[in-house]
């Protein structure tokens, strides 16, 4: 197990400071989480940040690749259609390619966000017959998703190399 020394601790970020409405209380706490674990992501060390640390297979890369195909699905109208592959990066896929794709898709996300004003609509989808949640239940159980899956990146992350902070 390695030790946490003075060069791989981060400085932990407060929670974000946001506007007072429901959607910019929504929406900054759900960008913090997600630079939170794209930062626990990036620069992880191979092959330790595909390796299983826990019976399940759970890696740090697989939980970045599989929050991207949440984004891509909750915002973007994706199908997915085997969730438990989504949990595992291709072999060829770098870290930075990962990282890169989940950025990416955060903000197109944030795209679809940006034009919606009522959190009670519909997320909007690229085909009008599919059912969707409201603004409000997709934001909040991003949260939810994001939340859960970078605490699992923190214990991951520091298993590997020791960095530990948000």
């Amino acid at each position: 197990m390695p030790s946490t020394t003075r060069r791989n601790r981060r400085r932990d970020t407060p929670p974000p400071p946001t506007g007072n409405s429901e959607s910019e209380v929504l929406r900054g706490f759900l960008d913090y989480l997600r630079t939170s674990i794209a930062a626990k992501v990036d620069g992880a060390p191979e092959p330790q940040v595909r390796t299983a640390a826990v019976p399940t297979g759970t890696n740090l890369l697989g939980l970045l690749n599989h929050l991207t195909f949440v984004e891509r699905s909750m915002f973007l109208g994706d199908d997915v259609t085997n969730w438990k592959v989504t949990f595992q990066a291709a072999p060829a896929d770098s870290v930075a390619d990962v990282v890169a794709r989940y950025r990416d898709a955060v903000e197109r996300a944030n795209e679809v966000l940006d034009r919606c004003t009522d959190l009670g609509a519909p997320v909007p989808r690229p085909q009008p017959n599919r059912s969707a949640p409201s603004i409000r239940w997709a934001l909040t159980h991003m949260i939810e998703e994001t939340g859960r899956h970078a605490g699992h990146a923190d214990i991951l992350r520091e298993l590997i190399d020791g960095s530990t902070g948000r």
